[in-house]
């Protein structure tokens, strides 16, 4: 009976140690969902931080698709983070191009995914940032708190990045 107990007790320890390293799924959250309706509203002050969190949006792209859920994105850029998706670099530190070119980057590749990205009309006027400039597949609209509002109406979940 010890033994029984004891064999148990391994097995059961096993199977714990072996459901620890499985890999992380979103199996849970995605049950019934085919299709990821998100709009990510970006008003970052950083390059640094704003690279980082693009990064991470294609990874979120990924992951969805690698799950078998159709993504629909939207990337809102507003305040400051405008001047991000410009190509004017002027205001900027050389130290900061690095992660402008990363930006650039995560832009054209996201846009290649068949993302939708805007920027906020609002802001591009106060940060002085000509839309002509703004990174190819970024369209203005002219108020990105109406055009959030609109995208959660339709059903979009709205992941706020500051």
């Amino acid at each position: 009976m010890k033994m029984l107990a004891a064999v148990s007790l391994l097995l059961a320890l096993s199977l714990a140690a072996l459901s620890a390293h499985a890999e992380p799924s979103d199996a849970r959250a995605l049950e019934g969902v085919d299709q990821g309706r998100v709009v990510f509203d970006l008003n970052n002050n950083d390059p640094e931080l704003l690279a980082l969190y693009l990064m991470v949006i294609r990874e979120t792209h990924e992951d969805l698709t690698a799950q078998g859920v159709e993504p629909d994105m939207i990337l809102a850029f507003r305040g400051r983070a405008v001047t991000m998706v410009s190509e004017d670099r002027e205001r900027f530190e050389l130290t900061e191009f690095d992660h402008l070119d990363a930006i650039e980057e995560h832009v054209a590749a996201l846009k290649d995914k068949g993302v939708r990205m805007e920027s906020c009309a609002v802001a591009t006027r106060l940060f002085g940032v000509d839309h002509g400039e703004l990174l190819p597949g970024i369209e203005p609209v002219r108020n990105t708190f109406v055009s959030l509002t609109g995208y959660q109406a339709q059903g979009y979940a709205v992941i706020p990045i500051y």
